[in-house]
């Protein structure tokens, strides 16, 4: 069978990259989408010196997980005040990157309710106009920076949008490892292991291929070695590259198979639970990579190659690496027992993303 791998994002990688948005935006004007504490960090000052009076619209109160309630009003704004600017920058983490992809998506009225019916349809749309991003990450974990996808909330209906178009592919990402330097010691852990999740997502899917597998193995292999060290030494820039490298190749890997089982049953958790989504998608990994065994013969090379050949000592293996980081991994200890779980996971296989899993045609 013929593999294909399609990524349109022009990506820069490198200590210090952040510099290539001057050139990046000549002759455009540009909307930042930021964090609240970006401007303390001395991030939006800093952009400002890069774009000038290019910099024509500044939104730095993104929350996380972006949720109806907020956006409505961010939005309605956008496109009545800088509805006229050609680029948004988004610098933050997934949140902030998400958030922005839905402002690019203008609807023909500027109302954010007209957005939120196509979204609710759950059906392919052409934007009535959009605007180009470029993605610059403050965290390594989220991959939103070389894929389409931005996850929208509703807390008070608990549900969650999807949104996926062709203009919601970042024209640029800038991973620059020195803008994540100043990321906590827990923030950088659950970013860390939603990358980890992203990359074994993409191997036990319907949609991997030689291709997404060798990003994926290379960012597993790198997240376990370096995420412990670098949780001990938040400063250290060697870490913070590798790290930072490592969530681009999951990021890449999962931008052409998507998500599977562990993601469908991290949106419940999360919704229901208020489960932060890092801890959401990797918590069940050990259980996932039980289910996702045996399956399929070329999956389980691939998972061998990273875990060797005996599942015991890879689930051992993954539940001691997430036990070292503080990370329970029984659905009991985040107050959901037996039954509610069986029923979770049924329910989360029947999800978009968990019928990507390898195993949902057995289950």
């Amino acid at each position: 069978m013929t593999a294909r791998f399609h990524n349109p994002v022009d990506t820069r990688f490198g200590w210090g990259c952040l510099q290539a948005l001057a050139t990046l935006t000549e002759g455009q004007s540009v909307a930042l989408v930021t964090f609240p504490e970006a401007r303390e960090l001395g991030l939006v000052d800093r952009i400002q010196a890069l774009l000038g009076d290019r910099l024509v619209y500044v939104i730095e109160d993104v929350q996380p997980n972006p949720d109806v309630a907020q956006l409505r009003d961010t939005y309605e704004r956008f496109w009545q005040q800088a509805g006229d600017c050609q680029v948004v920058v988004a610098v933050g983490g997934g949140s902030a990157i998400d958030t922005a992809k839905a402002l690019i998506v203008g609807t023909e009225s500027g109302d954010f309710d007209e957005l939120l019916a196509l979204l609710a349809a759950g059906k392919p749309f052409v934007p009535a106009r959009h605007k180009q991003l470029i993605a610059a990450p403050t965290t390594a974990g989220t991959g939103s920076e070389v894929t389409p996808w931005a996850t929208i909330w509703d807390s008070a209906s608990l549900k969650k949008y999807s949104l996926h178009l062709d203009c919601t592919w970042p024209k640029v990402a800038i991973i620059d490892p020195q803008l994540m330097l100043t990321v906590p010691a827990g923030v950088t852990v659950s970013t860390g292991l939603d990358a980890l999740s992203h990359a074994l997502e993409s191997i036990w899917n319907i949609n991997a291929n030689p291709i997404s597998d060798t990003f994926a193995i290379s960012a597993i292999e790198d997240i376990l070695e370096c995420l412990p060290r670098l949780r001990r030494d938040l400063g250290n820039q060697e870490l913070r590259s590798r790290m930072a490298l490592a969530a681009l190749k999951a990021g890449l890997a999962f931008s052409n198979t998507k998500t599977a089982l562990a993601h469908s049953i991290s949106y419940e958790m999360t919704l229901h639970h208020g489960l932060p989504h890092g801890i959401a998608c990797s918590f069940t990994l050990p259980l996932v990579l039980g289910l996702a065994w045996g399956h399929d013969a070329a999956r389980d090379r691939t998972l061998q190659r990273i875990f060797g050949t005996d599942l015991h000592q890879a689930q051992a293996q993954l539940r001691d690496f997430l036990h070292s980081l503080d990370v329970k991994t029984e659905f009991a200890d985040y107050g959901v027992n037996a039954s509610e779980a069986e029923a979770m996971i049924r329910f989360a296989l029947q999800g978009a993303r968990g019928k990507n899993f390898i195993g949902a045609q057995a289950a």
